[in-house]
């Protein structure tokens, strides 16, 4: 009789597993409390309201990319295409809005873009069982020289200047919180209880875990994974969607080095490269932490290339850290 690959797993590791993520969450919360502490100590208006709820507003669009990523790595697969995907659904959000003065149809424009290239990305990596790594970097690089083909690399601006549209990325509630922050944490709430409250997000973890034993557990494995590609476009298609409204256009570098960004914020909020272990809302830490580590050394007028190098050696540490628990765990 085969053993669901809900109860696979002893209980001893299960509970070893639980122990790691909560004290993950915990180190997270703690580090995101120091740099904050850091930086309000070292510069004179970081903590301000205004300054928060700004990075707030600025880490939305990477958080809802991160979210994407973290699932499509979690099953054991990578999609480092996002960053493109951002610049690329603009094209048909502002193409068609400026056609039909309608927001709606822009929308869903963008989304039917995102939902072909989440598509596409997954049947490659899983149907075709081409490496995802080399797909997800082929289409990276397609998709963003199909971009600078049709906009001639000059940007296309919204003409019809839609209050809805420019409130979506620019405005706040109650002229505080930031309209995509908000949109960026329901998202990453709604995912995260996806993957810890329902059927399927066990089954994502049991697929990044060990494919095999998921597969003799009769899971459709390839089914789970092709559903998180397109997770995962979807999500980053949302970012695109906030992006192209922060910026009133459709610019064709929009996006670039997304990829790279969202996977860092990932590992540093405990994302395992090699799949079945992480959390959203450690991944959204972790965007938080580089958001506000970025923001402060701006503020310290830092040079670029030094916060460059600085984002760098905290990733390592993150990553060193982390395995350095797992083999005491």
């Amino acid at each position: 009789m085969q053993q669901s690959a809900d109860t696979a797993a002893p209980a001893p590791a299960r509970k070893a597993d639980h122990r790691l993520f909560r004290g993950n969450l915990v180190a997270l919360v703690v580090s995101l409390a120091l740099v904050i502490g850091f930086f309000a100590l070292a510069t004179e208006h970081f903590w301000s309201l205004r300054n928060i709820t700004n990075v707030l507003g600025q880490a939305s669009i990477l958080m809802c990319l991160t979210a994407g990523v973290a699932i499509v790595f979690i099953s054991g697969e990578v999609d480092i295409s996002v960053g493109s995907l951002v610049a690329a659904i603009a094209i048909p959000l502002i193409v068609i809005m400026n056609a039909t003065g309608s927001l709606a149809l822009g929308l869903g424009g963008a989304l039917a873009l995102g939902l072909l290239i989440g598509v596409v990305n997954g049947y490659l990596s899983v149907y075709l069982k081409i490496n995802s790594l080399i797909v997800t970097l082929g289409t990276l690089f397609i998709i963003r020289g199909l971009v600078y083909l049709y906009t001639g690399k000059r940007a296309i601006a919204d003409t019809v200047y839609l209050e809805s549209f420019f409130q979506l990325g620019n405005g706040r509630l109650w002229g505080l919180i930031p309209y995509p922050a908000l949109v960026a944490f329901a998202l990453v709430g709604g995912l995260a209880v996806l993957m810890t409250q329902t059927r399927f997000g066990r089954k994502v973890y049991a697929v990044g875990g060990n494919a095999e034993v998921a597969r003799l557990a009769g899971y459709n494995v390839r089914r789970i994974k092709f559903t998180c590609f397109v997770i995962s476009s979807l999500a980053a298609t949302v970012g695109g969607i906030l992006l192209a409204s922060r910026l009133g256009s459709a610019v064709h570098v929009a996006g670039l080095n997304y990829e790279f960004q969202a996977v860092a914020a990932a590992v540093l909020g405990g994302v395992s490269l090699a799949g079945g272990i992480g959390g959203l809302i450690g991944s959204a830490l972790g965007v938080l932490i580089l958001a506000f580590v970025s923001n402060g050394l701006g503020m310290m007028s830092a040079p670029t290339e030094w916060q460059l190098v600085i984002t760098g050696a905290i990733i390592i540490a993150a990553v060193a850290l982390d395995s350095a628990k797992r083999e005491r765990a």
